[in-house]
């Protein structure tokens, strides 16, 4: 079953803001059918463009997040989230160190960081993140060299080893979160199953209902 870890800002399902597989919708538009769909976390999520680019278009989500009251992750950029007065960022292990970023961010602030293995999961907790990322729980086409894959063992490892959320990423599908959840995980992260969908606000629709039917069964 999902994991009560007592911290009621970490979401249960985030889902990533993408303008690399899709180019039918902008950051803003997806987070804004996201939220309509029952997103409780938006990540902003752009790895090329000028720094103005970045900053434009996550302005633009952060403007959409806050009219509807849902918490804002900006994945990799410390100083994007800074400018925009996002609610967090997430990490990737090559960004900046989670000291430092908690040191720029400040306590109050969510940071979450991506960690493969156990290890790095326990250094983030000792770092004082307030969730991980673990995975790719089941293959993925979004990464160009992506991990091997962990699965619902690699889950419940993970889940067992930390006592902060960990949230699963990669290759999750509406029928996969419940075993994810079910694994230990506190919630999933989804992109391309929201982005590429023929009617996103409906994908994500399907990704909320999995999760509360499973949190009534508890």
């Amino acid at each position: 079953m999902p994991r009560d870890t007592g911290d009621s800002r970490i979401g249960r399902l985030h889902v990533l803001t993408d303008f690399s597989f899709q180019q039918r919708f902008s950051h803003a538009e997806l987070a804004e059918l996201a939220i309509r769909g029952g997103a409780d976390t938006i990540q902003f999520r752009q790895k090329h463009g000028t720094f103005r680019d970045i900053l434009f278009n996550a302005r633009e989500v952060a403007e959409v997040c806050r009219s509807h009251r849902v918490a804002l992750l900006i994945d990799d950029h410390v100083d994007i989230a800074l400018a925009v007065e996002a609610d967090g960022v997430h990490l990737g292990q090559t960004d900046m160190p989670l000291k430092d970023a908690r040191r720029v961010l400040g306590p109050e602030a969510i940071i979450g960081i991506t960690t493969p293995s156990v290890s790095l999961a326990r250094a983030a907790v000792d770092g004082g993140a307030d969730y991980v990322g673990f995975g790719p729980v089941y293959p993925t086409k979004s990464k160009a060299n992506p991990l091997s894959v962990k699965g619902l063992e690699g889950v419940l490892e993970m889940a067992n080893a930390v006592d902060i959320p960990v949230v699963g990423i990669a290759g999750i599908t509406a029928r996969r979160a419940a075993d994810v959840l079910r694994a230990g995980a506190h919630g999933v992260a989804v992109m391309t199953a929201v982005s590429c969908a023929d009617d996103p606000e409906a994908a994500t629709a399907q990704f909320a209902s999995a999760i509360e039917a499973l949190r009534l069964q508890t």
